[in-house]
């Protein structure tokens, strides 16, 4: 039986690069828009079932499910991450 790994949190660093910015880039005017924007584009990309429907063998398609799953957690966690830096820059 497989045993799950334990998920490690998303850095800022990580966070970054999965959603291709820079730090400046929060600074924008329109970043918030932006972060939005590449987030449904992400999880549409990474969405499980759509993913795994790339394959037609049953433990690939668990495995690339699974995977799915996992990229899609961590987009969230990521965008969450990114989310709260932006509105803290954004208060006085």
């Amino acid at each position: 039986m497989d045993q799950a790994q334990p998920e490690s949190p998303v850095t800022f660093e990580r966070a970054l690069v999965l959603f291709e910015l820079t730090e400046v880039d929060l600074h924008a005017s329109d970043s918030r828009n932006r972060l939005d924007q590449k987030r449904r584009q992400l999880l549409l990309t990474w969405h499980p079932h759509r993913y795994a429907n790339l394959t037609n063998n049953p433990k690939k398609y668990m495995k690339m499910y699974k995977q799915g799953e996992a990229m899609t957690k961590e987009i969230q966690a990521a965008y969450g991450l990114l989310i709260a830096k932006f509105e803290k820059k954004e208060s006085p």
